[in-house]
């Protein structure tokens, strides 16, 4: 199993590349660029390209209304050609109060601009004319001055293809991701719901797959923390997990309360968003079940963490996407070192 993990929203970037350097050096496969509304992502995996050798560099995610298809192309072609053919596109839908509420755009039909960004892509990857006829875009626009012209990249991609992962939790964009895309990154992933939650989607979508494309890389997994006395520190994912499940998004359109009351949790889904939206975030965090909390982290003694990891891989999952929890870098190398030992004789 490939290991990844993603970086936080914050500042502190330059710190951060350094302890990218060290679990590079550790083993670390894939890091994930956040772009949410504070720094863009494009930047900070720029950077990265330039201080790593070997790690893979994911956005994780870019939201797919920011940018026109070709730019998103033009994009992971640059950070590709920067890192030696080290990127990989992590795309989304975000959700409509970042996208209509900070860039001002409306937030329509999430699933066919998905697919169709994908299509462009792979178009220009390949240094084809970009000739495309979607219902969401069309290349040239139709319309305008009716100047336009087919065109197609100038300059050499490193790859023909680069990997395309889409961050995506509805059954229809389950679907178009299994048939299309090269990773899925499910957040709030519980292998236990898995099958019931998403199986329906991933077989028909599997079913549509292009048989010469690679098996479909699936991203979960959840904080690490390998040892005796530690699941206290699994309560540090409850603010992060209030913020989305409570927070983002308004009521009757925030995505990760209604997949968090799918799971069985539909009362707790009502109580953290109301705890949430009338500014009571510790009691939002506090509210977080701890039967969810539990089964969502690998922090605890050996067996407890190869138990999780076997039920992550008998649900699908096979990359892992962790958090490494320690008070320092040397202990967070230290867990990654511990992980991809028990990953190795589980």
């Amino acid at each position: 199993m490939k290991i990844s993990m993603q970086l936080g929203y914050a500042g502190g970037f330059h710190d951060t590349v350094t302890e990218v350097r060290e679990l590079e050096q550790a083993g670390l496969d894939t890091i994930w660029v956040a772009e949410a509304y504070g720094f863009d992502g494009v930047s900070l995996m720029g950077y990265l390209a330039a201080e790593t050798e070997r790690v893979e560099i994911a956005s994780g995610i870019l939201p797919i209304y920011t940018r026109t298809p070709t730019l998103l192309a033009m994009t992971a072609a640059g950070v590709d050609a920067l890192s030696g053919g080290r990127a990989m596109l992590g795309i989304g839908a975000s959700g409509p109060q970042v996208i209509e509420g900070f860039h001002g755009v409306a937030y329509d039909a999430p699933v066919t601009r998905t697919r169709e960004v994908i299509e462009i892509c792979r178009k220009v990857w390949k240094k084809e004319r970009v000739s495309y006829e979607g219902k969401k875009y069309q290349l040239p626009l139709q319309g305008g001055t009716g100047l336009g012209k087919s065109l197609k990249m100038i300059t050499n991609p490193v790859r023909d293809e680069i990997p395309i992962t889409v961050a995506a939790l509805g059954p229809k964009s389950v679907e178009m991701t299994a048939e299309l895309a090269d990773g899925w990154l499910p957040i709030f992933y519980l292998a236990s719901k898995a099958r019931e939650r998403w199986g329906a989607a991933l077989d028909a979508g599997r079913a549509k797959r292009d048989p010469a494309r690679a098996p479909l890389e699936v991203y979960a997994g959840g904080a690490v923390g390998i040892g005796e006395g530690l699941e206290p520190l699994r309560d540090m994912g409850r603010g992060m997990a209030a913020l989305y499940i409570g927070g983002m998004g308004a009521r009757g359109k925030n995505f990760y309360n209604e997949l968090f009351a799918s799971y069985g949790y539909e009362k707790e889904a009502a109580e953290i968003q109301d705890l949430y939206l009338s500014g009571r975030k510790p009691e939002a965090a506090a509210a977080i079940p701890q039967s969810f909390i539990d089964a969502t982290t690998l922090i605890g003694p050996e067996g407890f963490v190869k138990e999780r990891l076997a039920e992550l891989r008998e649900s699908g999952v096979n990359c892992l996407n962790v958090g490494l929890v320690g008070s320092d870098l040397k202990a967070r190398v230290a867990q990654l070192d511990s992980l991809r030992n028990l990953i190795a004789t589980s």
